[in-house]
């Protein structure tokens, strides 16, 4: 196994010092200093590889850096950042099939492709992650529960090993490998082309209709309600709410738009009819709403505007429906650039847990009525369904995954490590799984309880396979894994 516990120092000749930079996870709560190496393509990654293993140093892979915790952060180490490696490759309009490099981001590919009546069939809450990033951590979006995770609609990769083959994998061609590599957090390997098949649409609009949930029962109960008629859908829940209202929130579910019900669908696909506003009422730039926001950014504010949000719905919003493009639907986390600065200065850390259904509405009680206990509330979470996959390190249950965001209170802290292993050991014992893409907690027993030893052990043979140095490291596979 390589050491990767060296000084900095002593590498300074192999790995120079202006390579040398802080990396930190989008949570802001995790940070670290590392050597950056950012490639163009195979040869660079090659390098990259080279330097890694002359320096006696791991590496580690990185995207857009859109990971809350240090699934993309390697302390002391190599970091292997794909973001230059940002081409589309090639696009076909009668298929819907697109091959990228792996640095090419969401936004790339819709606003590449919607013209031609295709969208990604499977996007996560923001726009901005990697197609090589999304593909490593197996990223879901609000229609989990229909079609799947983003590995579902991938047909086929390259991925560059550490023993400096480049290999191509499919569900008919290294299959082992396919299904390790996906969702495998960027520990196998590193993509270098990859191809997706999208979805065929025939207006730039979804139909959107809103419900108010006045807890968790009524959650549960209009959720399978409304499944088997949806193409997209998802709750917010007010988590500062208890007793009797505990869960509430808002549900948005969404349809396509079928043929011909679009008037001007030419119109509606076009990218600039696409695009997210970027100023409030046309007035005040989005780009510095986050510094009006973080007044308001405290348990108190937090509070009297989830109440705000719940009771607008329920009063005057509750079954409304309404058009709404593919990306204002899609993309929420956007709609306020740097939004996360107003959990400066430490961050927040996101909690997401996928329970069965039998026992989710049992766990997802107990974490709320918990996080009030320690008095560590989360300021936002977000509720959806989802249905299993058959990639090895899969997170995915036949239930439902709920997302909390917790701001990082340093005199806090104590209690928000104690509650996130309580809510642990509940999600092990109901059978549930974890999200690597997410955690900034979790620890190694619980995981590998969650996982399973079969799983693991597997894993761990392709790695030993295609990684025999144990070269490619992570903060998140030493705190995980080892």
């Amino acid at each position: 196994m390589l050491n990767s516990s060296s000084s900095l120092s002593s590498s300074s000749l192999i790995l120079p010092d202006q390579r040398l930079e802080r990396v930190e996870g989008w949570g802001m709560s995790a940070y670290g200093m590392s050597y950056v190496y950012r490639p163009v393509n195979a040869a660079g990654i090659e390098a990259a590889y080279d330097a890694a293993r002359r320096s006696g140093k791991p590496i580690g892979m990185r995207g857009a850096g859109r990971s809350y915790g240090d699934a993309s952060m390697n302390a002391e180490g190599v970091v292997l950042d794909m973001t230059r490696m940002n081409r589309i490759l090639d696009w076909n309009p009668d298929t819907g099939i697109i091959s990228v490099e792996p640095g090419v981001t969401i936004q790339q590919v819709w606003q590449y492709t919607i013209e031609d009546g295709w969208w990604p069939a499977v996007v996560p809450g923001t726009m901005y992650p990697t197609i090589g990033g999304c593909a490593g951590m197996d990223i879901h979006g609000k229609n989990n529960f229909k079609v799947g995770p983003i590995g579902d609609h991938i047909l086929d990769f390259d991925i560059a090993t550490p023993s400096g083959e480049t290999l191509t994998c499919s569900r008919s061609q290294n299959t082992e490998l396919f299904h390790a590599a996906i969702g495998g957090a960027g520990l196998l390997g590193v993509f270098t082309r990859l191809s997706l098949q999208l979805k065929k649409v025939y207006s730039g609009y979804l139909d959107v209709t809103a419900y108010a949930h006045s807890n968790f029962d009524e959650l549960f109960e209009i959720f399978e309600e409304c499944l088997p008629n949806s193409d997209y859908l998802v709750a917010w829940v007010d988590c500062f709410a208890k007793g009797d209202s505990l869960g509430r929130g808002n549900i948005h579910q969404a349809h396509y738009v079928k043929p011909g019900e679009d008037t001007s669908p030419a119109q509606s696909l076009r990218v600039v009819n696409q695009e997210l506003p970027d100023s409030l009422f046309g007035v005040v730039p989005k780009s510095v709403m986050w510094r009006f926001m973080k007044p308001f950014w405290n348990d108190l504010g937090v509070k009297a505007i989830n109440t705000g949000r719940y009771v607008g719905t329920s009063k005057i919003g509750h079954g409304a429906r309404h058009r709404q493009s593919h990306a204002g639907f899609a993309f929420l986390l956007d709609y306020v650039p740097n939004w996360k600065y107003s959990y400066k200065p430490h961050g927040l850390i996101q909690y997401q847990s996928f329970v069965p259904a039998d026992r989710a509405q049992e766990v997802f009680t107990t974490q709320l009525e918990l996080s009030h206990k320690y008095g560590v509330v989360p300021y936002l979470g977000v509720f959806k369904r989802h249905r299993p996959d058959n990639f090895l390190l899969t997170h995915a249950v036949d239930g439902y995954s709920f997302a909390l965001d917790y701001p990082v209170d340093p005199a806090k802290r104590g209690a928000l490590l104690s509650l996130t292993a309580e809510m642990d050991r509940l999600v092990v014992e109901a059978g549930g799984r974890f999200y690597m893409a997410k955690d900034s907690t979790l620890r190694r027993e619980s995981f590998q309880a969650a996982m399973g030893a079969d799983r693991l052990s597997k894993f761990a043979a392709i790695k030993s396979h295609y990684d025999p140095e144990g070269i490619i490291q992570t903060n998140i596979y030493r705190r995980l894994f080892l």
